[in-house]
């Protein structure tokens, strides 16, 4: 984006792990001009934290200077941006924060870019287990990315018709839920249930810690929900219940109109603010504005489902 804007401009490949190695490639108008249209990041990304890594904050810094930049645009999530926070407050690295991540889990903007086209997808995916459960009389389970926050879970369940879903801002009433499921599936011959892959399950507590990477956050696809979901369900309920798991499909795939535009206004905002040097601001989008907000705000805590979205799952899916 910045190349367009005329600024000069490099990737920094897979995240901070590039900045850690070093590792760039030149961003030039014919390689960014078309980029609107296309999922992913051309850089690549990575799950490394620098301060996991031996070394791996002076590294960042001692990189940063080598490769003489004014500025250093982080686009991420809360992991992303709360490592920028960090550089920015601890050591007065020069960085700007873009809200991108699919979980829309970021405090202090309306909406992150990504977040709009995976559920989209998820939607789409929803509305084809509909089909399939309608035709051989199932409860069919949808299994959607999301790891503390259950916005992705929630929107395509709403938008989809789910009959219930299940988010991670609140244990599984187990009882609540097989009622609602019979009550659907006598009623019109199916059910469908979207559920984030980090929902509360009754046996949770027997789950092992499991695998984390170096942010702390356990591999969330060993957890297996849909399948526990899907056998817990038919032991309840006697009806035959299947599950599908959407997975990385979610994350890739050309953008929704939503996203190109909120992530095209972003871009352009984070460059006029590199230029103004306004370090350790992110872009937010605050109803139909982009504005500069604090990285310490963007980062303080999770962004979750709050009590008012409940309430309203549960007048949709009361039946």
């Amino acid at each position: 984006m910045a190349s367009r804007l005329g600024y000069d401009c490099i990737g920094i490949l897979d995240g901070w792990k590039g900045l850690i190695e070093n590792k760039t490639m030149p961003l030039s108008i014919s390689q960014v001009e078309n980029l609107i249209s296309q999922g992913g990041t051309i850089v690549g990304t990575s799950r490394t934290n620098p301060y996991k890594k031996e070394g791996g904050v002076p590294a960042c810094l001692e990189n940063f200077k080598k490769l003489d930049l004014e500025a250093l645009v982080a686009m991420g999530g809360e992991d992303t941006l709360g490592v920028a926070n960090k550089l920015f407050k601890e050591s007065h690295l020069a960085v700007i924060g873009v809200p991108k991540t699919m979980d829309n889990d970021l405090s202090a903007t309306d909406y992150t870019f990504g977040f709009d086209t995976s559920v989209t997808i998820a939607m789409q995916a929803a509305q084809n287990l509909k089909d399939t459960g309608k035709s051989h009389h199932r409860i069919m389970i949808l299994e959607v990315m999301g790891r503390h926050a259950g916005w992705v879970a929630l929107f395509t369940g709403i938008a989809s018709g789910a009959d219930y879903i299940c988010l991670p801002e609140r244990r599984v009433n187990v009882a609540q839920m097989t009622e609602r499921l019979q009550s659907a599936h006598q009623r019109k011959g199916y059910a469908l249930v979207v559920a984030s892959e980090a929902i509360d399950l009754p046996d949770a507590d027997a789950e092992k810690a499991g695998t984390k990477d170096e942010f702390g956050h356990i591999i969330l696809k060993e957890r297996g929900v849909a399948e526990r979901l899907s056998e817990l369900i038919e032991n309840k309920t006697n009806i035959e219940t299947r599950s599908a798991v959407i997975g990385h499909i979610q994350r890739g795939g050309p953008p929704t109109l939503f996203d190109r535009i909120l992530s095209t206004r972003a871009g352009a905002k984070a460059a006029e603010m590199a230029g103004e040097k306004r370090y350790g601001m992110m872009v937010a989008l605050r109803g139909t504005d982009v504005v500069p907000v604090p990285l310490e705000e963007a980062t303080a805590k999770l962004k979750t489902v709050p009590e008012s979205w409940l309430k309203l799952v549960d007048i949709l899916c009361q039946c």
